[in-house]
């Protein structure tokens, strides 16, 4: 059995997919699968696979679905990995041609079930580092403490083990096509930390048409989904009051938006978002103004 599972979640980018596929084509070590998931594409995706597949240069599994949305992609890789490790390289990124090599030896070396996995380096294609380095201090952590404690900034890839990432799945909500899927990684956070490899193992480019480049258009059209993450995120036991306090911000601008009169008795710190209820207020109304704009 392969060791590693490489899953792309894919909506209609036959256009720039091959740039993963060839990265892939390149790696020095053969020791994983690709699964891609079709969230609902309507190009010419599946006709791509299928004639990479009878390449036969890379193992391929492909799956398509209605479309769910990045997290109901997730949702799907998850149920369907049966390897002991998965990393996800979206479908406008591409892999260093030594990165499934290094992701693998450093897990013979220090991987265990101790840990949930591995958090490594994301680049942009210039070589660039996003944001900084993981602290070299340390030899593993939760992603949490990554960012809150640690100061790292930037995106970085996450390699974790299949068995944690089949636990939380992310909740979908009807006509909605988004959860911040860190959601997973944060309740992850809760019993095990990573191994930090300051490797890069991803390169990546933010498209026009990706959820990144358009958060605000999301935050307007799926305030559920950004409800339920920002009302779990507050009840997160290693968060201090002034992360909780933000979330309930976003919590407040989100449940105005979807017309939730019972998001006060619903919220897990009353206080808080009584507190935040001014600037989530400002907020509701700034994310109204600006898809004004966008839809003029």
């Amino acid at each position: 059995m392969k060791k590693l599972t490489v899953f792309t979640p894919a909506f209609n980018r036959a256009y720039c997919l091959h740039h993963c596929y060839e990265s892939l084509k390149r790696q020095t070590c053969k020791d994983f699968i690709w699964l891609v998931i079709d969230d609902g594409s309507t190009d010419n995706t599946k006709e791509l696979i299928e004639t990479w597949q009878e390449e036969g240069k890379v193992e391929i599994n492909y799956c398509w679905q209605k479309n769910q949305g990045m997290h109901g992609a997730h949702n799907t890789a998850y149920e369907k990995i049966d390897t002991e490790l998965n990393v996800c390289i979206d479908s406008d990124d591409y892999m260093p041609d030594d990165a499934v090599e290094k992701i693998l030896d450093f897990w013979k070396v220090y991987g265990s079930e101790k840990v949930s996995g591995m958090v490594g380096l994301d680049a942009d294609k210039g070589n660039q580092i996003l944001g900084t380095t993981l602290p070299k201090h340390l030899k593993q952590a939760s992603l949490f403490d990554l960012y809150y404690k640690h100061g790292v900034t930037g995106d970085k890839k996450l390699v974790y083990r299949t068995a944690l990432t089949k636990k939380y799945p992310y909740p979908i909500f009807e006509n909605e096509k988004y959860v911040g899927l860190a959601y997973k990684y944060y309740m992850l956070d809760k019993d095990y930390e990573l191994l930090l490899m300051n490797e890069v193992i991803c390169h990546v480019e933010y498209l026009a048409d990706g959820s990144s480049m358009n958060m605000l258009k999301q935050y307007h059209n799926n305030p559920l989904g950004f409800s339920f993450y920002r009302k779990e995120l507050m009840k997160l036991p290693f968060a201090d009051t002034a992360f909780k306090f933000r979330q309930a911000i976003h919590y407040v601008s989100s449940n105005l938006i979807s017309k939730n009169g019972a998001f006060i008795k619903e919220t897990p710190e009353k206080i808080l978002t009584a507190l935040a209820f001014p600037l989530g207020f400002l907020l509701y109304l700034y994310v109204l103004s600006k898809n004004r704009r966008v839809n003029v």
